[in-house]
């Protein structure tokens, strides 16, 4: 029954066409393709999520990338900002390889499941706030299916106010800063904020390795 519901979320999920402008944007840059990758079939859709349909800790990004996700079809997969957090998953031992190159590379995920507010590639990684609500109902179901979840993990601020919007739309925003972890008195899930791995954080020294080891090894001190 769980498996059903998870399937048919990501059917509806990739079968989406609810915001024009992402819609040809996406599609626009699946039929010109990057030079690097011009052999590539890109895979053009929404991006479901991927990993553990079991896991305690759910992470949340901002978007797929327009050749990364947007052309390989899975989350962080295929551009620097999946090198950077799939290294970081793997050293933690939630990751089964340090790669992500394509579907098929064989990445198994532990314990973790990855997502993102917005599911389509939008132009310079902006997507506008009702592209945003329009994918919102994605994100929540996802929320309710992961009936093991414990804590969220937030890459960069969108996705971090983004969350607390959906959980607690009657509590003033927490201040978003790397590193900051609140664990709330009810029992919603605990949430945990880091800059996002995008190739700008991460070339300019504002989001290091040292710095994204850090966030995994307080989410594994919070599981315990």
């Amino acid at each position: 029954m769980q498996r059903d519901l998870w399937e048919q979320l990501n059917r509806e999920i990739i079968g989406c066409r609810r915001c024009p402008r992402l819609v040809e944007w996406r599609e626009q840059v699946a039929r010109e393709r990057r030079r690097a990758f011009a052999d590539w079939e890109y895979w053009g859709k929404p991006v479901p999520g991927f990993g553990d349909t079991q896991a305690r800790v759910l992470i949340v990004g901002l978007a797929p990338g327009a050749h990364g996700s947007n052309r390989t079809g899975r989350m962080f997969t295929g551009d620097s900002s999946g090198d950077f957090l799939y290294r970081a998953l793997y050293e933690a031992g939630f990751a089964s390889q340090p790669t992500a190159n394509h579907q098929g590379d064989g990445l198994k995920l532990q314990d973790v499941f990855i997502t993102a507010v917005c599911r389509c590639a939008p132009p310079d990684n902006r997507p506008l706030t009702e592209e945003i609500l329009n994918c919102q109902p994605y994100l929540v179901q996802e929320l309710r299916l992961l009936s093991q979840l414990e804590g969220i993990v937030a890459l960069g601020r969108i996705a971090f106010e983004r969350v607390q919007k959906i959980l607690r739309p009657e509590n003033p925003l927490l201040p978003f800063r790397h590193g900051a972890f609140y664990k709330p008195v009810d029992h919603l899930p605990w949430l945990l904020a880091s800059y996002h791995p995008s190739r700008q954080n991460t070339q300019t020294g504002r989001l290091t390795p040292a710095m994204f080891a850090g966030i995994w090894q307080r989410v594994r001190e919070e599981l315990g």
